[in-house]
């Protein structure tokens, strides 16, 4: 019996609208009955999803993709890159190859970089943010709390330390996707820095530390640019050892 992927460190966010809502990654299908309920319990329902959102075509963050627009009818946005892969159900990828599919679902609109997916009130910037995919995709809006805009940015993934990133002849371009990445999120501002997996912006610890009338521990505009500097060092290191093994 295959064991149930773990969920506590993958993210889905609900973003709500008066003409229904925008679902930004499911988690992986086993994830899905865990999505609607927390849904329910913010007074929500999934069936009110009219816009399903990709970050990466991972099978932990759209694998439950088709079982949602089965149950929603929701539209479903992705980058041509990586809506490929999610047609193909995750097989092919450049790094685990046919090793993690799902069942496939091809997008309903492709979206450029600096596109907008607009529904009801609110919109969302499209940031192609290629390297962990080749068509990872980070998303930015603006919200208000208590009459203060912040800028929100979810933010794809930039891990690729893990991956072959000298001669990767399945990902000839691994090394400048990766660094055009870093440079075009250096130069972004976000009040708030979200991510695919809670781990990245200690989603876990924000939480415990909110409280009535207190700052919110999730604004914090320094934050993105600190994650950006973690990981570039992560990649070059990665690279550097890379190309000494030559």
């Amino acid at each position: 019996m295959a064991e149930t992927p773990r969920t506590n460190l993958i993210s889905s966010f609900l973003i709500t609208t008066s003409a229904g809502h925008i679902l930004l990654d499911t988690g992986h299908v086993q994830m899905v009955p865990q999505v609607s309920s927390n849904i329910e319990k913010l007074g929500f329902k999934l069936q009110d999803v009219k816009v399903l959102l990709n970050s990466h075509a991972h099978f932990d963050h759209c694998g439950g993709f088709a079982e949602v627009k089965r149950r929603t009818g929701a539209t479903v946005v992705a980058s041509k890159l990586d809506g490929e892969l999610m047609t193909r159900g995750g097989k092919g990828d450049f790094y685990w190859g046919d090793e993690l599919p799902y069942e496939p679902v091809k997008p309903d609109r492709i979206i450029a970089d600096g596109e907008r997916v607009e529904l009801g009130e609110v919109s969302l910037t499209a940031h192609l943010t290629p390297g962990h995919t080749k068509g990872c995709t980070s998303w930015s809006t603006r919200v208000n709390e208590d009459g203060k805009d912040h800028d929100v940015l979810f933010l794809c993934g930039l891990t690729a330390s893990l991956y072959k990133l000298t001669n990767n002849d399945k990902y000839p371009n691994i090394v400048e996707d990766e660094r055009n990445t870093l440079r075009k999120l250096r130069r972004m501002h976000a009040d708030v820095m979200l991510a695919s997996h809670g781990f990245y912006f200690d989603l876990a610890g924000k939480a415990a530390r909110q409280k009535a009338g207190a700052p919110n521990p999730f604004v914090d505009p320094g934050e993105l640019g600190r994650h950006v500097s973690e990981m570039e060092r992560d990649f070059e290191d990665a690279l550097q050892a890379q190309e000494r093994q030559r």
